[in-house]
């Protein structure tokens, strides 16, 4: 299960006037006149049952030793609960100290945010640094607005049927991508390689891979990383577009032979149809985080017994693996700035996440690499270490993704929340042509360029 924010194009995110200059202030917490009063956090309530107890029992402990009273509200983002409180709260200029922002939430509201850089440098000193994602949606005019955290960050890598693509394409995906470091086995998983392949034949068999090209996260996050195997922008890092180049043009040529082979209600996909895809024992393969295996493990246990999550598909230009993280920053109204920074860094130190993570049975992904080495992605089973590979690991020669990125910011959440590289998709599995998908996207992208 993953989280859908969608914007219309007329109420896309505007960003406004540049980051004000970071401030210096102390790292370890000072019992000023506050101590004696609270520190509000919002954090987003985690999918994983029972995985907010941990989260809260952590910062109870930092409360009771810094002498802070901590109130915690756990905010679901089922029907973009969260992003409301966040929006609510940057127009009251009250609410809580601390509070956790999805995807785009930085640059929505970094006016209104406290830097960040003395937390990160911190932890960055410690754990080395932040993955080019969160970089690229956290640090905005050379600061960083908010902290990356491991809470409810996630990868989408593949999550295949061991025996259907033992059927399929003869390959064994658990020697493919074992569940330990050496060199994989069975080779060309690309693009245009085993991957349309084994798609082809699932689709033959009525196990069509559950990939969607709908409005919601799911379907942009996955067709985003097939852009960027193939080197495909539509807007550069410059905000030139470049929708016309040869590049877009190559990726949409592939993707016309790839949607023949999804599933008949593709289009209609929201963040819940591929887990019912995988769960139902339906699709042979599936792109999303550790979830879906979950739950299959509960209400479908064969299926569960028969499941092994590792990479993405390379292209031409690399592989790369959808990322998709949380940020928790500190409005620059909150009286308790210091303890609120004290609180973050405490909770992204390696031993706070790390014990976090069985909690979340590994559901999150830590935003710095050092930390992709915790024990949990080894034991989790069945089978023993399917979830090994979840986590990009360097021996993965993967790249972590953000659809839309790397134009700049104030385009780029157009393009995502407009879910315009999906919708590219679906035209073309409606019949239309590559001229005419083009030129439908390079008019959306005009006006998302418009000043």
């Amino acid at each position: 299960m993953t989280t859908s924010w969608r914007m219309t194009r007329r109420g896309a995110l505007k960003l406004g006037a540049a980051a004000t200059a970071a401030t210096t202030l102390p790292l370890v917490h000072i019992r000023s006149s506050y101590a004696a009063g609270k520190l509000k956090c919002g954090f987003w309530d985690h999918w994983v049952p029972g995985a907010d107890v941990i989260l809260k029992k952590q910062v109870d402990e930092w409360g009771k030793k810094n002498h802070v009273d901590v109130e915690v509200d756990f905010i679901t983002s089922n029907g973009n609960k969260l992003q409301v409180t966040a929006a609510a709260e940057a127009q009251a200029g009250a609410g809580h100290d601390l509070m956790s922002f999805f995807t785009w939430d930085t640059h929505n509201y970094h006016a209104k945010l406290e830097p960040m850089d003395d937390v990160v440098k911190e932890l960055s000193s410690k754990a080395g640094p932040f993955n080019k994602v969160s970089e690229y949606l956290a640090k905005i005019d050379g600061h960083w607005m908010s902290v990356p955290t491991s809470w409810g960050t996630q990868t989408k890598p593949s999550c295949a049927r061991i025996s259907l693509f033992k059927k399929y394409i003869n390959v064994d995906v658990t020697k493919m991508y074992p569940n330990h470091k050496e060199a994989n086995e069975g080779a060309d998983w690309t693009y245009d390689g085993n991957f349309i392949k084994a798609a082809e034949a699932a689709f033959k068999d009525k196990h069509a891979f559950g990939l969607g090209l709908g409005q919601t996260t799911d379907s942009i996050d996955w067709v985003g990383a097939l852009f960027h195997a193939y080197g495909a922008e539509l807007v550069d890092a410059q905000g030139k577009s470049q929708v016309k180049s040869e590049a877009v043009n190559s990726v949409l040529e592939y993707a016309q032979k790839l949607v023949k082979f999804l599933p008949p209600d593709t289009i209609s996909y929201d963040d819940a149809s591929n887990n019912r895809s995988l769960i139902s024992g339906q699709g042979a393969l599936i792109f999303n985080p550790p979830s879906a295996w979950a739950v299959a493990k509960r209400d479908a246990p064969k299926v569960a017994e028969d499941c092994w999550t590792f990479p993405n598909p390379a292209g031409p230009k690399g592989r790369y693996v959808p990322f998709l993280g949380y940020y928790w920053g500190v409005w620059k109204f909150s009286k308790a700035q210091t303890a609120a920074k004290d609180l973050i860094t405490f909770l992204m130190q390696r031993s706070s996440v790390e014990q976090r993570e069985p909690y979340t049975v590994g559901y999150d992904i830590p935003p710095q690499n050092s930390m992709m080495d915790f024990k949990i992605w080894e034991t989790v089973e069945p089978p023993k270490g399917t979830v090994y590979n979840y986590p990009i690991r360097p021996w993965h020669d993967a790249i972590p993704s953000l659809a839309a990125a790397p134009a700049p910011a104030d385009i780029a959440v157009q393009i995502y929340n407009g879910a315009v590289l999906p919708t590219m998709l679906a035209k073309l599995k409606s019949g239309s042509s590559i001229k005419d998908v083009v030129a439908w996207a390079d008019n959306e992208v005009q006006g998302y360029m418009q000043p």
